[in-house]
């Protein structure tokens, strides 16, 4: 049977439901596109927030590293300021006590016969440590007498210990400006010794500084070796 030609309103019918099916489509691809877009902005949104959040935490952590620093620095500067003024109040401790004793060498020298008495001790280990028959001694020019009387008694005492026999001259050619004592150089100029005052005092300071300053200061945990 021969189809027939559709008529005005079938027409119309058949476009009405084109423009439906149409209009649905368009409806669902919008709804698509917007739930796609809408997902977007929300993988977007979050990864700004993210990089924002970390930017902010780098922030913050480089301030707490540098306010760290910066009290770290401020700590030690206040420690090592606070050590060297202890250092300083040692030292100038120490200065104070060495000066006592310098003073003590100095009343030594004008008690005359603790004087010659300790001078003739330093010229009889003089003789004794060099072994010379002929030795030169070296005083202050105002010391040459008691020096003099010295060597007398160091002599004597050098024979009965050693046997020999020591010949030796006075020069008084140490400056005034030391706390006195004498210098025992042999006969071939080759040995000097120092038996000064002021050697021996600065001999006795290094010897004993160590223990000096455990005595006054108490031991040093910061040392392990002591010489």
């Amino acid at each position: 049977m021969a189809s027939r030609p559709l008529n005005d309103d079938e027409v119309l019918s058949e476009m009405n439901k084109m423009v439906a099916f149409i209009k649905q489509e368009a409806l669902e691809k919008a709804r698509e596109i917007k739930v796609k877009a809408d997902e977007e902005f929300a993988i977007e949104k979050a990864k700004l927030v993210k990089q924002e959040q970390q930017a902010i935490d780098a922030q913050y952590e480089k301030k707490r590293k540098g306010a760290e620093v910066a009290q770290k620095i401020a700590q030690s500067t206040l420690t090592n300021k606070s050590r060297l003024k202890l250092l300083q109040q040692r030292e100038e401790h120490l200065q104070d006590l060495f000066s006592t004793a310098r003073e003590s060498i100095d009343a030594l020298a004008k008690d005359e016969g603790r004087y010659v008495q300790f001078l003739e001790g330093v010229i009889l280990q003089g003789f004794l440590s060099l072994l010379e028959p002929d030795v030169t001694v070296h005083a202050r020019p105002k010391d040459v007498n008691q020096v003099q009387r010295a060597i007398d008694g160091a002599t004597k005492q050098y024979t009965e210990i050693s046997g020999r026999t020591v010949t030796a001259t006075v020069k008084g050619s140490l400056s005034d400006d030391i706390a006195g004592g004498v210098k025992l150089v042999s006969g071939n100029e080759r040995i000097t010794l120092d038996n000064t005052l002021d050697e021996r005092l600065r001999l006795l300071e290094d010897r004993m500084l160590p223990e000096i300053r455990t005595d006054l200061f108490g031991p040093n945990a910061n040392r392990k070796f002591y010489t």
